[in-house]
């Protein structure tokens, strides 16, 4: 079976990785199934500089087809803050999903509601040669003041959907992945990573 690596220490996000990719005769792989400790320092200028780069590591090191993701949200009071700093948006050391999302909060509370905000992802897959494959997606909707859900990770408890009013947490993974960020941009690579199978799918070399 074809491998692919999912380039993310993230437990939530490789969760929804392995869910979105299910249908495809893949073997999904973590970082930790091949024993690789790498943290990648996010230094790019926008989400597709930090995808490419994280996939290109992992890459590297895995020798094999990577896919990783790079994605945030962007809250219109805060002019698109946390944005790239999403997973390490609070003063706090060590800080929790939890944390992160109360700091954000806080910050809105001087302004008006609703807080309108949108989530943002951008995927790479870097192959064995070839410039990397690019696909995007974003979902629109706002902030609540409290959490809402017990399902999904990071800022989900308090993202409410444009589209029914429920947080993304409050969504069944089944719903989640038919309306996420991350789902529309996996739904685009999904026929790109069937075309290559077609064409025989390379290791790295």
């Amino acid at each position: 079976m074809i491998k692919l690596l999912l380039a993310t220490n993230n437990q939530g996000k490789l969760a929804e990785l392995r869910s979105l990719l299910s249908g495809l005769e893949l073997e999904l792989l973590s970082p930790q199934d091949l024993g690789l400790e790498l943290k990648v320092k996010e230094r790019g200028m926008n989400y597709l500089e930090n995808a490419v780069l994280k996939a290109a590591i992992f890459a590297d090191a895995a020798q094999m087809w990577t896919l990783a993701d790079d994605s945030g949200l962007e809250v219109d009071a805060l002019d698109g803050a946390p944005g790239l700093y999403s997973a390490r948006y609070s003063p706090l050391p060590d800080a929790s999903d939890k944390d992160r999302r109360l700091f954000l909060i806080e910050n809105l509370k001087e302004f008006p509601r609703p807080w309108k905000a949108t989530f943002h992802s951008v995927i790479a897959l870097v192959g064995p040669e070839g410039s990397p494959i690019i696909t995007r997606g974003a979902c629109s909707g706002d902030i609540i003041p409290e959490d809402r859900g017990h399902g999904g990770f990071g800022y989900d408890k308090i993202f409410r959907l444009e589209a029914n009013g429920l947080t993304m947490a409050e969504l069944t993974p089944e719903q989640k992945n038919q309306v996420s960020h991350r789902a529309q941009a996996v739904s685009q690579l999904v026929p790109i990573l069937e075309t290559l199978f077609a064409n025989n799918f390379y290791p790295v070399e």
